[in-house]
């Protein structure tokens, strides 16, 4: 079997077509029914920083316009729109069927030295002793909907250890304060933009699950319609991803069918390294008669 991990980085490979003209392939057999969104903002941010030299991504929003396809590559045309004396901005678009399914604006930051501070990170326990995510997938695997059986099976390329996961077959209503503990499950040699890559693609994972805990509502569940709808990252240092990072998330409102969810990422030793937000869709949809 194919290491996930490798494939991760496969994915990540982004092919060069032209001078800022990029093609980003699908996973291969995947079951689901649209490309994953940490999946697109991943490529385009690989494709962003192919056009920059010796400074990294402090910042970048992404709004997802159109489902994508997850039967055929991602073409992401990079638009050089500023490069500063301080500061380099990058505009992606992520296009199928000749149509945009993703607007991505980054933005990279030579680094410099002024005034620091951080909130502390939660004192919540850490991953040794919590059940993998992974773990609790394999349980849920006989009992998931056919047509979401071989999703469930799949391998993933991060390990997750939730510290207070929600039941997805019984799902009762909790805190929308939602932590865990995530990571690339080996060490890996790569540049330091690509851990950056690495996490956005994992700042996806769980966050619009944050909005759904405080009303007993699941993945599983079939009168939930769920999709992200924008996504933004902050950088704030230096990143090793395939080291332990507590991803501490809320989801301080709901309403209309949406729901806002925001993330915070620290190191083991407490250093906040990350900043999340994300509005998703969260739409009930009503029985067939």
């Amino acid at each position: 079997m194919t290491d996930p991990v490798d494939t991760l980085l496969g994915l990540l490979d982004i092919e060069r077509l032209e001078v800022d003209l990029f093609r980003g392939q699908p996973e291969d057999g995947t079951s689901r029914q649209r490309l994953f969104g940490g999946h697109v903002i991943a490529q385009a941010l690989v494709a962003a920083y192919q056009t920059v030299e010796d400074r990294p991504c402090h910042s970048l929003h992404g709004y997802f316009i159109r489902p994508g396809d997850p039967t055929i590559p991602v073409v992401y045309e990079v638009d050089r729109a500023r490069d500063g004396g301080s500061f380099t901005t990058r505009r992606v678009i992520a296009i199928q069927h000749g149509r945009q399914i993703l607007n991505l604006a980054a933005s990279f930051h030579r680094p410099e030295e002024a005034w620091d501070h951080q909130h502390p990170m939660p004192d919540v326990p850490g991953p040794e002793g919590l059940e993998s995510q992974e773990a609790r997938r394999l349980r849920l695997l006989a009992a998931a909907p056919e047509d979401r059986k071989n999703h469930y099976a799949t391998p993933r390329p991060v390990e997750v250890r939730e510290v207070d996961p929600i039941d997805q077959l019984d799902p009762v209503a909790k805190s929308d304060v939602n932590h865990l503990w995530f990571r690339i499950p080996r060490p890996l040699e790569a540049e330091p933009w690509m851990h950056h890559c690495l996490m956005a693609y994992a700042t996806d994972l769980n966050l619009l699950s944050s909005g759904l805990r405080r009303h007993a509502v699941s993945w599983l569940q079939p009168h939930l319609m769920g999709a992200s709808l924008d996504h933004a990252v902050w950088f704030h240092g230096p990143i090793r991803f395939d080291e332990w990072h507590l991803y501490a998330m809320d989801s301080p409102f709901a309403g209309g069918g949406r729901s806002f969810n925001r993330g915070s990422i620290f190191t083991r030793d407490g250093a906040l390294v990350a900043s999340v937000a994300q509005e998703g869709l969260m739409r009930k949809i009503k029985p067939k008669q």
